[in-house]
């Protein structure tokens, strides 16, 4: 008889941390939160740790033919401080640890470090540490972050309630856009190799891309503002995945506004462009790294004439769903399509 077999990509990237955390038990009073959201979260003294780990793999997160090394380094970074602040906590240190083949000169690894140092000093944070080793397959990048906070500043998925209103920062789909179009240049250049690529009108999107900005100036402005989100998560996967661990994590149901949702000139334009529908980027796309947070509606007036913090729907009971409203009044159901890893 054949033992049975489960494929990975049956589960997928949140069905496999289901599964494996199913088997974890924590034993230290010390540990607050562990696996299940944005960064796990240790007592210390009177603050607070919060401690959080992503790879990027090549082939898989990057790729070389058009990302420079230098971006890549201050992305890694990026995108681990990203789940800093969105557990409402500044970061503060960082471990760097890389997997390389030898066809990375050290000049190539220097390029590297130097998109890392440059991350460190944007956002205030040490680099304290990390390991080095070989690779077969291509360069593996792992960091993991460290935050802090006082306890009662920290923003968990599960504090989202009925009648809170649903913000976003910045602007959305805007990472998708830009990969699309590097995309569509590399096959133009391995088509022929005498052609340029012609990023020229499409700068803001590839920057998203390439080398996306972690808002960790709006912790501090919600700190200024003394505001606490009841939750917060940040866009990686998607707004309408991140929606949805909002809506798991906090047992009720969201209702947003298509006329609501930011998107660039820039990206809209070029999702046209490129026959894709720029509402599908907004809701689907990730890598985004800004941030979507629920506050009570007594702190709405604090925040309303921020610049750069949108409205854009309120939490409901769990049993009325997960809704969009289009901009002629039908509500359509949100399904989370964003990156699948396996």
């Amino acid at each position: 008889m054949s033992e049975k077999r489960t494929e990975i990509n049956d589960l997928g990237e949140f069905g496999l941390i289901d599964h494996l955390n199913k088997k974890v038990i924590i034993k230290n009073s010390s540990t607050l939160k562990g696996i299940g959201d944005d960064a796990a979260v240790i007592e210390a003294g009177n603050m607070v740790k919060v401690v959080t780990t992503d790879l990027l793999v090549e082939g898989v997160h990057f790729d070389l033919s058009y990302a420079p090394l230098p971006h890549l380094g201050f992305k890694a970074v990026a995108v681990n401080v990203s789940d800093v602040a969105a557990m409402n906590a500044v970061p503060k240190q960082i471990t760097v640890s890389i997997a390389l083949s030898n066809r990375f000169s050290v000049e190539a690894i220097d390029a590297l470090y130097e998109g890392i140092h440059a991350a460190c000093e944007h956002y205030g944070v040490d680099l304290i540490g990390g390991d080095t080793t070989a690779s077969r397959s291509g360069l593996v990048i792992s960091v993991t972050a460290i935050g802090e906070a006082k306890p009662e500043q920290i923003s968990y998925r599960s504090g989202a309630k009925e009648n809170d209103i649903l913000c976003v920062t910045g602007d959305l789909g805007a990472a998708l856009v830009g990969l699309q179009i590097l995309e569509r240049e590399k096959e133009v250049f391995l088509a022929n190799p005498d052609m340029k690529p012609d990023l020229g009108k499409y700068t803001i999107i590839t920057a998203r891309q390439l080398k996306p900005d972690a808002r960790v100036d709006i912790i501090h402005e919600l700190r200024e503002m003394d505001v606490i989100p009841t939750s917060m998560i940040d866009i990686s996967d998607g707004l309408a995945s991140e929606i949805f661990h909002i809506c798991k994590a906090s047992g009720v149901g969201a209702t947003i506004y298509e006329d609501k949702l930011p998107i660039d000139k820039q990206t809209f334009d070029t999702a046209v462009e490129l026959n894709l529908d720029p509402i599908t980027c907004v809701m689907n796309g990730g890598e985004d790294y800004e941030l979507l947070f629920t506050i009570d509606q007594n702190d709405f007036e604090k925040l309303e004439k921020h610049p750069d913090i949108h409205f854009i729907g309120h939490i409901t009971k769990s049993e009325e769903g997960k809704f969009l409203v289009t901009k002629s009044g039908t509500a359509v159901q949100i399904k989370a399509q964003g990156w699948k890893h396996f």
